[in-house]
Order: structure tokens, then C-alpha cells, then sequence
């Protein structure tokens, strides 16, 4: 556990250092939490320069919780360390599930190691921050002290987990299912499946709404060839179950669907019941046209994770000849899916590019509002407005650079930001303050009308 955060910690630092991260989705969370911290709860710039909550985007109130420790540590290289953390101490509850279950001292701590070597749970930590992949040791404890009939410990972990994503309280759901069938506890497991749905159906029906004024959530595009909204999935599961189908059995989905459960051998089928709380997240993945959501190396996998290890261990359990074969599947899975065979630990990748724009970011007072291109946005974030390039609005200062021009995050398309970069230069309304490799950053002329 010491050496995953440790190790993964760093690493996630480094690629900060580096300009590995950017403005979505870091920087998102780093304003969220630095505006939290600074007497507005959760306010972020949207992307046409409206000031807006982030809850309007996404349900996940657990980042103001980060504002207490900005103060002690204000700096993004925080939210990625106690990210690393927190995944970290998952391997707890995957050990003490294991003891019980298996009855080895040796084997359940293999266990745990398989959990913290899983190609996931690794890549969770490495992708930039995000509440949600908190979910992931969370359910592992909520599903330790429910297997321990421990309820009233059980609850304050599935609230937290509940605070992470708006569709986690669907798992949440999943979860009180499991515990009505598998443990008998019909009342209690029947109360968490209605808490968690109704908390969901809240989520995206009233607090989305409220605060995108009257709108449905953005990201409700990706399911417009099966329905486009809940209701609308529905529907087509009934006029046209095949569509569903087809969305969900693709190439690409069988290839995530392989890369979940190689590195477990596939042993958590012996334990099917403990695949229901994760059946609302995989069903959200296979269904979406964003391909980032069927790819082991997002953190679209933090909520159901938990589910396939806790379930590898029982069924190992009902099948005792099969550990080895999970802890050697956990071997193999990390170096051939996970960043330990692609390249990714490397200590130090920061560029003489990188360093020109450390040097550039120097030039940019912190309480100016900004504009700049996503790779630099992770870095620029903690200050009340910041604007996405080549959205001005009222920024008085530009940071772009054209090497790294992405638009909405590291792994889209280039934007066109050399065109009105070479516009605003023109009008004579701004000043650069430094030209090198591809990095530009300009102020506002004293004498220029803001917008």
C-alpha cells in the first residue's frame, strides 16, 4: 500500500510537472476546490465563460471536502496524492474479505496485492483526479463491513461513495440488492436499493436541472443512438432490444470487457451475484459512444472495480484451486495492461518545451483571470475565472501553446488556436510578454477595452 501511493503518487505529480494533465478534467476539479476554498462552493468557468456550479455538470459534492486541505496544501499535486492514498488503502478491506473468505494469512495478502496490481486500479491513479475513483476503496468498505452484517459501520462509507458521481448512488443500489439476496438482510438491502435509486433519480432530475437552469445533463449526448436520456434507453429496450444489444457488444466492448477480466482469470463468475451493484456502471460504459468510457485506463472503471475483485475472491472461495491462478492472472494483467508495460513510469519526462512553459506560467499573476489552451489550464487553474483558448471573455492574460493545442483534454484533436492567436496579436490590444518553442503568452494593453 505504501509503495502504490508512494509510487503512483509521484507519478501522477510528475505528469502534472510535465504538462501531462490539462485543464479538463484536472483543472476542472482544481478550480472547483480552489473556489470552495475561497467562499464559492464548487464554481467553475464553463467552457462558453459563463460562471456556473460544477454540479450542474456532474453530482459530485465530496470535492469540497478538498477545500480543507487546500489550505494546508494549496497546489493540484495535492488532489493527486491523496487520490494515490485513499486508492491505496482499498487493499485493506480486499485483505480482510480475502482472510475471512479464504482463510490464508499469505493468500489474502496476494490478494491485496492483486487489487493494487489490477491494470484499473493502477491506471485510477493516473488519471488525472477524480472524485469518483474515491468510489472505488469506498465500495470495498461499505461491501467489507455489509459481509460482516455490520450495517451502521457500512453506511457512512456508502453515503461518501454516494457524494462521488451522480450514478454511483445507482451501485449504492446494486449494493443493498446484494445484501438482501446473498447475506438475507431483505429490509436493510431492500432500504439501500430505494435510498440509492431515489438518490440517483434526485441527481439527475432535479440537481443537474437546477443548476444547468432548466437543462439535461450534458453528457446524455453519448447515449443518443440508444435513447439519449434513461427513460429514453427504456424505451428502446423495448421497441428495439437489438439496438441496445449492438451498442453493447461491439469490438471495442468485448475488448474491455476482456481486458476487465483477464487479469482475475474471470473467477469473480463464480460469484455472480456480486456482479449486480456493477452491472449500472458497465451497462452506462457499453452503451455510450465515448470511447474513453470503455477503456481500462479512465476512471470510468472506479465503480465497478471493487465488484470484480471482491468477487474473484469469493469465487475463489467456491473454487480454492483457482487463486493461484487469479495472483498470477494480477502478475501478467499489470505488465501487459497496466502503465508498468507501457512506458509510463518514467521518473522525470519534463522536456526543455515543458520547462520554457513553467517559465512562462511564472509571467501570470495569480488572481488574473485567463485564457490558455487545455495543456496548460491544469496549471493555471486555481484563481476565479479561466477561460478555455480561444474564449476570451474578460482574461487579461494568454497563455497558449501550440504544441500541445488541445481543446477539451490531452487526448483530442489539436485545435485551431495558431488563427485567432495570430488575430488577437493583430488587433494591438495585447502585449507579448514571451514568444518560445510554440509558447505564447500575452497581457492586455492598460489602454484596451475589455469585453
Amino acid at each position: 500500500m505504501a509503495a502504490y501511493a508512494g509510487g503512483f503518487g509521484l507519478l501522477a505529480v510528475l505528469e502534472h510537472r510535465a504538462f501531462e494533465t490539462g485543464r479538463f478534467d484536472l483543472g476542472n476539479m482544481v478550480q472547483a476546490v480552489w473556489s470552495t476554498a475561497h467562499g464559492h462552493p464548487l464554481d467553475v468557468t464553463e467552457l462558453d465563460g459563463d460562471q456556473v456550479n460544477r454540479l450542474g455538470a456532474h453530482v459530485d459534492p465530496l470535492l469540497a471536502v478538498f477545500a480543507l486541505l487546500w489550505r494546508l496544501w494549496p497546489s493540484p499535486a495535492m488532489l493527486l496524492v491523496v487520490q494515490a492514498v485513499v486508492i491505496a488503502l482499498g487493499a485493506l478491506p480486499v485483505f480482510w474479505l480475502a482472510r475471512k473468505h479464504l482463510g490464508s494469512q499469505r493468500i489474502s495478502a496476494l490478494f491485496a496485492l492483486a487489487y493494487l496490481l489490477y491494470p484499473p486500479v493502477e491506471w485510477l491513479a493516473l488519471d488525472e483526479f477524480h472524485p469518483v475513483a474515491l468510489a472505488c476503496p469506498l465500495l470495498l468498505y461499505a461491501l467489507w463491513y455489509l459481509d460482516e452484517a455490520r450495517l451502521p459501520a457500512a453506511i457512512p462509507f456508502l453515503a461518501l461513495a454516494a457524494l462521488t458521481k451522480e450514478e454511483v448512488p445507482l451501485v449504492v443500489a446494486g449494493l443493498g440488492v446484494w445484501f438482501a439476496i446473498a447475506r438475507g438482510r431483505r429490509v436493510a438491502g431492500a432500504a439501500i436499493a430505494l435510498a440509492g435509486t431515489a438518490l440517483a433519480a434526485f441527481y439527475l432530475t432535479v440537481v443537474i436541472p437546477h443548476y444547468r437552469h432548466g437543462g439535461s445533463p450534458a453528457f446524455y449526448d453519448r447515449y443518443d443512438a440508444v435513447g439519449g436520456s434513461p427513460g429514453g434507453i427504456v424505451e428502446t429496450a423495448f421497441t428495439d432490444p437489438g439496438v441496445l444489444l449492438g451498442a453493447m457488444t461491439d469490438g471495442r466492448d468485448l475488448t474491455y470487457l476482456l481486458q476487465l477480466a483477464l487479469p482475475l482469470a474471470g473467477v469473480f463468475l463464480a460469484a455472480p451475484l456480486l456482479l449486480i451493484p456493477a452491472l449500472p456502471e458497465l451497462a452506462a460504459n457499453l452503451l455510450s459512444e465515448t470511447e474513453t468510457q470503455t477503456s481500462i485506463e479512465f476512471h470510468y472503471t472506479a465503480p465497478i472495480t471493487p465488484f470484480l475483485v471482491a468477487g474473484a475472491i469469493l469465487g475463489a472461495a467456491r473454487l480454492p484451486r483457482l487463486a493461484p491462478l487469479v495472483l498470477a492472472a494480477s502478475l501478467v494483467g499489470a505488465v501487459a495492461l497496466g502503465p508498468l508495460g507501457t512506458g509510463e513510469l518514467v521518473p522525470d519526462r519534463m522536456s526543455a518545451h515543458d520547462r520554457v512553459a513553467a517559465r512562462a506560467l511564472e509571467l501570470i499573476p495569480p488572481d488574473a483571470a485567463v485564457t490558455s489552451t487545455n495543456g496548460l489550464g491544469a496549471h493555471l487553474s486555481a484563481r476565479r475565472r479561466v477561460f478555455s483558448f480561444p474564449v476570451i471573455g474578460d482574461a487579461t492574460w494568454v497563455a497558449v501553446d501550440l504544441r500541445r493545442a488541445s481543446y477539451l483534454d490531452r487526448r483530442s484533436a489539436p485545435s485551431t488556436a495558431a488563427i485567432p492567436l495570430a488575430r488577437l496579436r493583430l488587433t494591438g490590444d495585447w502585449t507579448t510578454e514571451l514568444e518560445e518553442d510554440g509558447i505564447f503568452v500575452l497581457s492586455r494593453s492598460p489602454t484596451s477595452s475589455t469585453p
